[in-house]
């Protein structure tokens, strides 16, 4: 952090009048925040902050230095784990709790990955009805850490961009069948671009198309895929895809046209 922002920050810690609010985003990439306020922490302070955020419960104090510190020995990771926390303890607020043996999250702490997450399961759940603004939130959730390589962190991402296509599939049917075609079209749209490859994607947005009676671009959007999947793998779309397409009048010369 900036000496700038350290005074800030303690300034702000003064205030008794004013509730803190700590936000931290892991999607896009890393970000904080308190009460509007940006800080800039080092990159080790990020990564002990960040692994706490994604397990999002108390870790043993040897599991994170293990695990954030792999290619360093015992002691040496230790020591770099004090230093993390040490760094910590002088922003001029509460980010991470410790103990002697465990480390966690503070719990007043705001976390996009927890709120996008949380949402997405809603959705699959169907715990109440989807609206545009789910699809709004989806939109904007992007992946986790895109711009990080830590081994730690990749089945990790990989957990919540699965989580975040099913979600916005879910999204794209559901709207679809409640008439919203604009919203529906758009959850579709944003899950073919975070997969381009992924079939059911295209599968849930060619029914929109449908259901819509736009069959031109029911078979534009088949043929894209069809191309794509060929180019890129050799491979033609299941039989549950051409079926969708082959309710249309011209469905059958485009399934078996190759090119």
């Amino acid at each position: 952090m900036k000496v700038g922002d350290l005074h800030e920050a303690r300034a702000l810690a003064g205030r008794g009048s004013t509730k803190t609010e700590l936000t931290l985003g892991l999607l896009h990439g890393f970000r904080l925040e308190r009460n509007g306020l940006a800080f800039q922490l080092p990159l080790g302070v990020q990564r002990l902050v960040a692994f706490l955020a994604v397990h999002n419960r108390p870790l043993n104090r040897l599991f994170v230095a293990g695990s954030l510190w792999i290619n360093s020995n015992e002691e040496h990771a230790n020591a770099n784990l004090r230093t993390a926390l040490w760094r910590l303890r002088h922003l001029g607020f509460p980010l991470v709790e410790a103990t002697r043996s465990h480390l966690a999250l503070a719990p007043d702490v705001l976390v996009d990955l927890h709120e996008s997450a949380a949402r997405a399961r809603q959705v699959l759940r169907h715990e109440r009805s989807s609206t545009p603004e789910d699809v709004d939130a989806m939109l904007f959730g992007g992946d986790l850490l895109p711009d990080w390589y830590d081994d730690w962190l990749l089945i990790e991402r990989e957990c919540f961009r699965q989580l975040r296509l099913h979600a916005l599939e879910m999204l794209c049917e559901d709207l679809a069948a409640a008439g919203a075609y604009a919203a529906a079209v758009e959850a579709g749209l944003a899950c073919v671009a975070a997969e381009p490859l992924r079939e059911s994607s295209h599968r849930v947005l060619i029914k929109v198309h449908l259901a819509e009676g736009n069959r031109g671009e029911a078979m534009r959007q088949y043929g894209l895929f069809r191309t794509l999947l060929f180019d890129e793998l050799g491979l033609e779309p299941t039989t549950a895809l051409q079926r969708v397409v082959e309710s249309l009048p011209i469905g059958d010369e485009l399934v078996t046209r190759r090119r």
